[in-house]
């Protein structure tokens, strides 16, 4: 399994951030604030896999990229940039050894907490 930074996920989260898309919620809200499955499935019906994907940090190539399984560390609600969910991601990326994605995760934590 190999998973690494995803680009589109990083580069979509820091428009969201800088356009003010963000919810400045506490670290352990993520349970309560991360999307259900009913969610995710709504979102990508509605949108498709393209835009489900910008809502993650991580993609895993041992699943295909019309899976759900394809994409890990989401850190918002398909509406905005939680703060807990990029701290929730930030940790469990560092957990894995996935450098690249914390180091993108710590940047936008930055970024949020700068605001």
């Amino acid at each position: 399994m190999t998973v690494k930074l995803n680009n589109k996920g990083f580069e979509n989260a820091k428009r969201l951030i800088r356009d003010g898309k963000t919810v400045k919620d506490t670290r352990d809200d993520w349970s309560e604030h991360s999307p259900s499955t009913e969610d995710e499935n709504a979102f990508l019906d509605k949108h498709g896999h393209a835009e489900y994907s910008k809502w993650f940090l991580g993609v895993d190539d041992e699943h295909p990229n019309d899976q759900k399984g394809h994409y890990k560390f989401p850190i918002g609600d398909f509406k905005k940039i939680h703060r807990c969910g990029v701290i929730s991601a930030e940790s469990r990326a560092g957990q894995y050894d996935y450098d690249d994605i914390r180091d993108a995760l710590g940047k936008l934590l930055d970024k949020i907490d700068k605001d």
